[in-house]
């Protein structure tokens, strides 16, 4: 029954967002009900049951479509590949205890959503709640919007004048009511919620059903055995997933109750608990440390705060207030990607306060509770995104294939059975035997025990996971992206050396470290007032380069002048001042007065600063090409462009300095960022050393080694980034790197695109004319054999996926740089190539990476803080020595999932045939032989098989990526067709033997030794004296039963070992030494039970005394079946170059879509296009405003330093 989505009855919550779902509206029908509680009522709950598998259903049968306005039960949708469903209660919420008349209406709230969602003249509101977020009716647009939220289309004028002095205590109340307390309450689960949960599991489901059928057939010790693992296995998910709740819990609870001081409008300020903040509210912020309770946007003052908690990055941020613009645009589009620079984040901590001439630091509460970052993050753990790999899916498949299996055989036992007549409740226990025989009830149990393996040899390597699904998904990983600073280099810079220019020229270059301190000049005081620092617990806190470039002038923060002249203007100023081994300088101190923190997308700072008793003057540092187009231009020097090349080609850190002389008169927090950082004077670069990780190339070449490409996305200087890929063995040396640029036409919807070669972009400068013309051979036989990288930056990535859409997955097939790019775009980088069908990992340090970590197939992140909850992958040690490492692992994992799947299919299909060639004679396996075969070889092998380590050397090749593979089913159907030719070659051989009897099971012995073992051996379960009398009372011992059951055992024993694939993907099988103990006792213990003649030990197990000779030759069956086996798994399914062969012979054409691509562009000799610009006069793309990454405040909070 699916959706027709028809008009009003469907909508979408969330548009756009990366929790996009359908919603559909629903009644509930009085009569439609009463038939379901009837149909629960006569299916003993089943039906119930069914329901809460497929909610669905549940509202398709009690329900009748109807519009969302009228809806008391709405079904969502996830708009992703598994289009999971929910089903949610509208609940009604009444606001008639605020508004009694009205005038209660405030005129502030006409353009709210808090209006529109008000019904009239029944004061409720109508409501919904998905995954801790609500939402409310809105009953003008008629569809439901998020709540908690302050609207975004307020702009900056109208934040500060509506919100500027607090909301009412009415307006306060009916907004509290509508939104809920400002909260992220994730109770602890209680230990009965979950038990119930678990137990409700289809897996569990079956699981009983299996018990209970067996305790019906009296297979006692198999049931209570499958009880007791079952029950272990319930306890330890309880006790993992308790635990986890309790740590989430402990995490948030912290933040849900904190004293804060709000502004109320008419009433002056009022202490309350932040459970009662609402969007709106304005927020006092008092000196001293205080932790965020919601989202807010600084409206006066200052503020340093650590977002490490969130961000993963201990480094003080600095916060701006929002500027007073007078403008129609949304405040969030006119700050553009700066607006984080306003927002003060729920769970950060404030740790210095800085107020302006208003006297106090105040915020707007912009989101509550779940909306904010914090409750972002907290819900991406409650909810985590699934995974759609290949290998569940087809798991799934194979599973109905058994179910298909077991049909068939229910239907041979009903006629086999019925035909030989029979009682009607043995046929249907027998029938229904079948399924859990055919369908292995430890099935699911079994392929997660790889992954439980591996994580814990990755824990033991100091790499954690959160995800463990996606350990499967690193195996398959073919590319990976790096961040550069702190992940491929050092986290901190050396200073090497400053470039002073003076009069538009270049001066001698000041290298460090040197015996002299640095002159007294402009240069000195952009070093030493051109930073955010903070002295925070007695130290000097900030970006890593802003505390190099400050320790080398030898200067001080003052820390004590921030705390005098309350009241008054610059009062919280910070002043530096010489230290005892600066160089003498004609001032006492300068005083910053004001800044403007770094921004990623204007890629630079700047600050106002004041010599005591001097001018204000305003420095500016940043990415030099910005600086310098900021500067006047005569102050420029005219080999900027070569001297700049000739550091950054060398692979380093180059910033920009510049300053400006302002008017004494004018207050610092009155001018705009506009009017500060315009007709600078440019002062010199600043060129600064980020050395390569010493792990760094080496993990690099094995990766290129083993066919996975290596992509950097980084904030960083384009040129620089090419030499860090080059020194890193990225780029090989001769391989040619083409920078591709992409311009748009100021003014039009026109973009232009350009490629050039590296080796023609100016580098001259540095590299003489004579090597160039050596190495241009090289290089053209490098172009000629495809091996070529594009570079681009974030500004040309931007424009190419606006307007050239088509050349996208072009450049992305040989991409190896892309520099200057923003968190979202780094995000939407690796969501394009995975449209390619690659899989891609992602290796960052900090928060700009959350994005993309998130995104990604795999994302490691190399931070410990706590936002690396956002990334699957953590690791202790900060190199990118954990990647090879997770792609061994992961590779070793999907390799054991594949062999443990082969081998839990192999041994129930075994067993089942078994089972099907002894009812055709109306006989079975007994208890104790099931049990034997279940507990004794299965459940020891599927729990030891997973012990084999990962191979140490990554191949060039990756494993299957899905169970339904030719080489893999071959290799089981090849393997069912041995299993199924012995076990009838045995069946049907045994009954020509000349000593067999159908009726005296002791024939064989009897005639073959000639001395009385009957009454010995006769004394069976029921103490009966006559063979013949025992067979039929027993109904389990035959000839038949002996030979086929003894060759199904000892034939499980050879399909693990044949199936326990070794290299290349994980160690040789004999490195696993407790499956190899494992095997060889249990492989003695069969031989025993073949050998052994011990009459108590056969009457248990049900087996029956043959001669010798038969006994060898059961023997010989095994050893032929093992060695067709394994020949046929090394010779065939195994063979690499013969399934090459094959593809090649057949033509098979990869599904993958960089391969294609691969193979269309080696056919085009007009790609690359050199030296070549192409024009776009096509209308643009419409692109979402974060590039189509995932945009979250939490990930998208700090950027890459300069």
């Amino acid at each position: 029954m699916g959706e027709n989505p028809a008009k009003n009855h469907y909508a979408q919550l969330n548009q756009g967002e990366e929790n996009e779902m359908d919603i559909f509206g629903y009644k509930t029908q009085g009569c439609r009900r009463a038939l379901c509680i009837a149909g629960y009522i006569l299916s003993c709950g089943a039906l119930r049951l069914l329901f809460y598998w497929k909610p669905e259903w549940h509202v398709w049968m009690n329900c009748i479509r109807c519009s969302l306005e009228e809806a008391d039960i709405v079904l969502l949708r996830t708009t992703d590949d598994f289009r999971t469903y929910s089903r949610k209660t509208v609940t009604w919420i009444s606001v008639s205890a605020f508004i009694k008349s009205r005038s209660d209406y405030p005129a502030t709230e006409e353009d709210s959503i808090f209006s529109k969602t008000i019904m009239k003249p029944s004061l409720l509101v109508k409501t919904i709640q998905v995954q801790k977020i609500r939402y409310v009716w809105n009953v003008y647009a008629k569809q439901f919007q998020k709540i908690g939220v302050l609207e975004d289309h307020y702009n900056c004028s109208a934040i500060h004048d509506k919100f500027g002095s607090g909301l009412t205590c009415n307006e306060q109340n009916v907004r509290r009511v509508i939104c809920g307390p400002n909260t992220i309450a994730v109770p602890v689960i209680p230990i009965w919620k979950l038990l119930i949960k678990e137990v409700l599991n289809p897996f569990y489901v079956f699981q009983l059903f299996s018990v209970c059928l067996w305790f019906a057939e009296d297979y006692m010790e198999y049931a209570s055995a499958i009880i007791f693992m079952s029950l272990l296995s319930i306890f330890l998910t309880i006790y993992d997933l308790r635990k986890q709740s309790i740590k989430l819990h402990r995490l948030v609870e912290s933040h849900n109750n904190v004293m804060v001081t709000v502004c109320r409008n008419k009433e002056g300020f009022q202490e309350l608990e932040s459970h009662h903040l609402v969007p709106g509210d304005m927020l006092i912020l008092k000196e001293g440390k205080s932790l965020l309770p919601c989202d807010a946007i600084l409206v006066s003052g200052q503020c340093t705060v650590n977002e490490s908690m969130l961000t993963g990055e201990s480094i003080p941020v600095t916060k701006i207030h929002l500027p007073r613009a007078d403008n129609f645009q949304p405040w969030r589009v006119y700050c553009a990607e700066d607006y984080r620079k306003h927002v003060l984040l729920c769970g950060t901590e404030v740790i210095q306060t800085k107020a302006d001439d208003t006297g106090v630091v105040k915020a707007v509460v912009l989101r509550t509770g779940f909306n904010t970052a914090k409750g972002d993050l907290v819900r991406s753990i409650l909810y985590p995104k699934p995974m759609n790999f290949k290998l569940y899916r087809d798991a799934l498949r194979f599973l109905m294939c058994l179910v298909a299996f077991a049909a068939i055989g229910m239907i041979y036992t009903v006629c086999v059975f019925a035909l030989n007549g029979e009682e009607t409740g043995e046929v249907v226990k027998k029938a229904l035997d079948v399924i859990t025989i055919a369908v292995p009830p430890a099935l699911p149990a079994a392929l997660t025990t790889g992954v439980i393996y591996t994580q814990q040899r990755l824990k033991k390597k100091g790499i954690f996971c959160i995800s463990p699904q996606r350990i499967n998904m690193c195996g398959q990983l073919n590319l990976v992206c790096f961040d550069k600073t702190g992940t491929l280099t050092e986290d901190g810079l050396d200073l090497w050396g400053l470039l002073p220019s003076e009069r538009s020229c270049f001066q001698d270059i000041y290298r460090f470290p040197a015996d002299h301190g640095l002159p007294w000049s402009p240069v000195f005081k952009a070093l030493a007032v051109c930073h955010s620092l903070i002295v925070w617990e007695g130290k000097i806190q900030g970006d890593p380069l802003d505390v190099k470039m400050f320790e080398a002038t030898n200067w001080v923060i003052d820390d004590s002048s921030g705390h005098q002249n309350e009241g008054r203007g610059p009062t919280h100023a910070t002043v530096v001042r010489p230290g005892l081994k600066a160089t003498t300088a004609p001032v006492e101190g300068i005083t910053i007065l004001h800044q403007f923190p770094f921004s990623s997308a204007l890629q630079r700072m700047s600050v106002i600063a004041q010599e005591i008793g001097g001018d204000p003057q305003a420095f500016i540092k940043g990415a030099p090409e910005t600086v310098a187009m900021l500067c006047r231009a005569e102050t420029v020097p005219s080999n900027f462009e070569s001297k700049l090349l000739l550091y950054t080609a060398q692979g380093f850190r180059v910033i920009g300095l510049a300053c400006k002389s302002l008017q004494a008169g004018k207050l610092p927090a009155a001018l705009t960022r506009e009017e500060v950082e315009s007709d600078l004077t440019f002062l010199g670069l600043l060129i600064m050393e980020n050395r390569l990780k010493r792990e760094t190339k080496p993990v690099l070449e094995e990766l290129t080694a083993a066919h996975i490409r290596s992509v950097m996305v980084t904030g960083d200087n384009i040129q620089t980034a090419i030499t860090v890929a080059k020194n890193a063995a990225m780029i090989a040396p001769t391989h040619r790197v083409i920078l591709v640029e992409a311009n748009k036409e100021p003014g039009s919807f026109s973009a232009s695109i350009t490629w050039k070669s590296l080796e023609e972009n100016k580098i001259e400068d540095y590299r003489s004319l004579e090597d160039d013309n050596q190495t241009e051979p090289g290089i053209r036989l490098a172009l000629g054999s495809g091996q070529y990288h594009f570079a681009m930056n974030g500004k040309s990535y931007q424009i190419v996926a606006q307007h050239f859409r088509h050349l996208l997955p072009k450049l992305l097939l040989n991409g190896t740089v892309f520099a200057r790019m923003s968190p979202s775009q780094k995000s939407s980088l690796v969501e394009e190539f995975q449209k390619l069908d690659y899989f891609v990992g992602m290796c960052g340090d900090g928060a700009n990476d959350c994005g993309a970590l998130k995104v990604a197939h795999a994302g490691i992140s190399l931070s410990e803080q706590e936002a690396s909850v956002a990334s699957p992958f953590t690791s202790r040690t900060p190199s990118i020595a954990c990647v090879p490492e997770l792609i061994r692992e992961g590779r070793a994992a999907l390799v054991t999932s594949f062999c443990m799947f082969k081998y839990m299919a192999l041994y129930s299909i075994i067993q089942y045939l078994g089972v099907l060639l002894l009812y055709w004679q109306l006989n079975a396996f007994g208890n104790y032989q099931f049990l034997f075969q279940d507990l004794a070889i299965t459940t020891v092998i599927g729990v030891t098989m997973s012990f084999t380590r990962a191979y140490p050397k990554l191949v060039p090749y990756r494993p299957p990526s899905q169970l339904i593979s030719p080489p893999l089913l071959l290799s089981v159907v090849l393997n069912i067709l041995f299993s199924l030719s012995m076990q009838i070659f045995g069946f049907v051989v045994v009954q020509e033997q000349p000593w067999y009897s159908k009726t005296n099971i002791h024939s064989a012995c009897l005639s073959a030794n000639n001395h009385e073992r009957n009454s010995s051996s006769s004394l069976g379960l029921h103490g009966v004296t006559d063979g013949a009398h025992e067979q039929i009372d027993n109904g389990f011992k035959s000839y038949e039963n002996t030979t086929v059951w003894l060759l199904s055992t000892i034939n499980c024993l050879i399909v693990a070992l044949v199936f326990s694939k070794g290299k290349p993907f994980r160690q040789p099988i004999y490195t696993n030494y407790v499956f190899m103990l494992v095997l060889t006792v249990q492989l003695g213990i069969c031989l025993f039970l073949v050998f052994a003649d011990i009459d108590d030990l056969y009457s248990k197990m049900d087996l029956v005394c043959t001669p010798t000779t038969w006994r060898i030759s059961m023997v010989g069956m095994l050893a032929v079946t093992l060695a067709v086996s394994f020949l046929v798994e090394e010779a065939v399914i195994e063979n690499r170059p013969l399934w090459l062969l094959l593809k090649k012979t057949f033509r098979y054409r990869s599904k993958s879509h960089y391969k294609r691509l691969q193979q269309v562009l080696e056919q085009d000799s007009a790609w690359p296009p050199l030296n070549e610009t192409f024009f776009s006069d096509s209308v643009a793309v419409t692109v979402e405003g974060n590039m189509g990454g995932h945009s979250n405040p939490t990930f998208d909070s700090s950027e890459d330093s300069l």
